[in-house]
């Protein structure tokens, strides 16, 4: 298992894939980002290997992809990794997608033999980068058994929840909706706090040794409100796919979930707004009526 693919040299992608090189691991990388396969490749990697010439290189082959389009093109399409696997391949999404998209590249991953596991992430890009990711696995033990060495590498906290291979996926979904209800507090919190003449930093070291404390609100004041700085570690419009995705589970589960239905709108209405590429630490800006020009 020396030699991985990796496709999706993004912001969580690339310092995986990096992750791996630093392990001693022989990394080829893929990226319809040329200048980040580049940069890869400055890095120590393996770049000119297209996705369906993979598996005749690399027995483990992770995607770190944007969307459920993305996945299903990439491991789906005529050209996609399923398709041009063989038996002793493993596959492993790290994407957060929908679970519907999850079992249909299991389904057909099955028919060919072909294993594979969603193994959606937590902890953003500094989890990333300093290998501190939860990784909340779905699919069969066996197959997570053997990935054990690559997720040793890269992460901290390493759950296999179920055979099921949607089971990490419903398990991330239901921790990315904590976050927007989490997000949304403390945006509406500080701005109380301003209002009534506080000073933020003397409040977060009361708040941070109190019940209000919580690692989104130390994530979100200290790296972004505090230094008024929203460049993405993750976006409000990947927060609100992920909020999506969570609702159309409630549904399929024919659970009714209001206060959420109103979160999903609120995160609607502040993407349109054009907040969509900022840091969903944003919120906090949003809240208190800023333009996304402004930013």
């Amino acid at each position: 298992m020396k030699r991985i693919g990796f496709i999706g040299l993004g912001n969580m992608g690339f310092p995986m894939s990096k992750n791996l090189l630093d392990s001693d691991f022989e990394v080829y990388g893929f990226d319809l980002n040329k200048q980040v396969e580049s940069d890869f490749e400055k890095s120590g990697g393996i770049i000119g290997i297209s996705p369906p010439n993979l598996p005749n290189l690399c027995d483990v082959i992770l995607t770190s992809l944007p969307s459920s389009e993305a996945a299903e093109s990439v491991y789906l399409g005529k050209e996609g990794l399923v398709e041009n696997s063989h038996s002793g391949t493993l596959l492993i999404d790290t994407s957060t997608v929908a679970p519907k998209m999850n079992q249909k590249i299991a389904d057909v991953a099955k028919q060919k033999g072909i294993n594979f596991l969603a193994a959606p992430v937590s902890g953003g890009v500094v989890g990333a980068i300093n290998r501190t990711l939860t990784f909340m696995v779905g699919g069969p033990k066996e197959a997570y058994e053997r990935a054990m060495p690559v997720f040793n590498r890269l992460g901290e906290n390493i759950f296999h929840v179920g055979e099921k291979v949607d089971s990490g996926t419903a398990a991330k979904l239901i921790n990315n909706l904590l976050i927007g209800f989490y997000t949304a507090g403390v945006s509406e919190a500080l701005n109380l706090a301003k209002k009534s003449d506080l000073d933020l930093e003397t409040l977060f070291s009361m708040l941070n040794v109190s019940y209000g404390q919580s690692r989104i609100y130390e994530r979100n004041y200290k790296s972004f409100i505090a230094n008024d700085n929203f460049e993405p570690g993750f976006t409000i419009k990947l927060l609100k796919k992920d909020l999506g995705f969570a609702l159309d589970l409630a549904e399929q589960n024919e659970l009714d979930l209001p206060i959420s239905k109103m979160l999903l709108e609120m995160y609607e209405k502040v993407v349109d707004a054009g907040f969509g590429n900022k840091d969903m630490a944003v919120l906090y800006k949003v809240v208190s009526g800023q333009k996304p020009s402004v930013l």
